[in-house]
């Protein structure tokens, strides 16, 4: 029997941090698209069920396209069981408003509900976290342990990292319940790990990153689990429509924007970046205070390359004082000046040495470092 579980999709993310009307429109349908593939892969693949962890949605106020794709997905699939568990974005309008709840359907409450699949020996048992039922859900979780038991929960593993506030899940609490595999939802990357002897937890992470918080595969988890015996294969199938890199660069010694520019590209080619790839180059190393960085320049040859390119400069600014020592210039005076303020930190006065050498060169300040 083949299941797959999923989490944290977000549909209907608003997708405007980074991006520009017209292409956060574009990952808002992709998104979607993304999910829809997802369905039809279970659909081509004989998985009998799909395990939504929570998070379906990104907001409340839901767009009558993201809504309707979905009930698509799910009435056009009769084969396919869909298990949704609601997070913490979630909201318990969309199936409520569906005025002939499918049968392919399977919903959690705010008390555990489990549902036998195939023969029987297959069972998906859910709770719904919340502030009152938190503390005694573990408890009250009682198991099959001749079963291959399936628990989902959308929360934050106490020792795992994620954005987002949730109830907490601590795994220890779910040790020796007979548990098999733990299907979690909340954090936005694929872990896993071992819950005792008999079980697995397993975060698959969000099937479609959004951001550079998100970045590198992404996608679900594959599970085949052999009805008579109990064995089970796991697998993570990277399935998202684009990646998302985030990768730093230092440009220390490099004289000029083609230099800069090479180094760039050859961390690329090692990332294996491609070109439907989001892009997030982080500069970094030590710059001389007059030297320059050209990120503007370097956008903008990167761009036609790639769905998205960002750079940001995180170089620090050396400043070498003896070469002005005696330097009786303006600029010479000045930089004497500014290294003089004993109430600036060695940063601020790079940065604002860097500002005023710009301006006695007469090039144009916008912003002072």
């Amino acid at each position: 029997m083949k299941l797959i579980h999923c989490a944290d999709l977000h549909l209907d993310s608003r997708m405007t941090s980074n991006l520009n009307k017209d292409k956060a429109r574009e990952r808002k349908a992709e998104l979607l698209d993304t999910f829809t593939r997802m369905v039809d892969y279970a659909a081509e693949n004989d998985v009998e069920a799909i395990l939504i962890a929570g998070d379906l949605f990104d907001t409340r106020n839901i767009s009558a396209t993201a809504r309707n794709v979905v009930r698509d997905a799910i009435s056009g699939h009769e084969e396919i069981l869909f298990f949704y568990l609601q997070g913490n974005h979630d909201t318990e309008h969309f199936f409520a408003d569906w005025e002939d709840m499918p049968e392919n359907v399977k919903l959690f409450g705010s008390s555990w509900r489990s549902y036998p699949l195939g023969s029987g020996s297959v069972v998906v048992s859910g709770l719904e976290l919340s502030m009152e039922n938190a503390a005694g859900a573990w408890h009250s979780l009682i198991l099959d342990p001749t079963n291959f038991n399936i628990v989902m929960l959308h929360g934050q593993e106490a020792e795992t990292g994620a954005k987002d506030q949730a109830e907490v899940i601590r795994l220890r609490d779910l040790k020796n319940k007979g548990i098999d595999h733990l299907a979690l939802g909340h954090v936005h990357s694929f872990q896993h790990g071992k819950l005792d002897e008999r079980g697995t937890w397993c975060y698959p992470g969000c099937l479609d990153g959004r951001g550079f918080d998100e970045c590198g595969d992404h996608g679900f988890v594959l599970l085949d689990v052999d009805e008579e015996t109990g064995a089970c294969q796991r697998s993570f199938v990277p399935f998202a429509s684009r990646r998302l890199h985030t990768i730093s660069v230092d440009i220390s010694g490099c004289e000029g924007p083609s230099e800069e520019l090479e180094r760039i590209q050859e961390s690329l080619e090692k990332a294996e970046v491609s070109e439907r790839d989001l892009l997030k180059i982080v500069l970094t190393g030590e710059m001389d205070v007059e030297d320059e960085t050209y990120t503007e320049f370097l956008k903008k040859r990167l761009e036609p390359d790639f769905y998205f390119v960002k750079i940001s400069d995180e170089t620090t600014l050396r400043v070498d004082a003896e070469r002005f020592y005696l330097d009786e210039s303006l600029k010479g005076e000045f930089v004497r000046t500014v290294m003089a303020q004993e109430d600036l930190s060695d940063e601020d006065k790079a940065g604002a040495i860097r500002c005023g050498l710009r301006a006695i060169a007469g090039e144009e300040v916008l912003e002072c470092d």
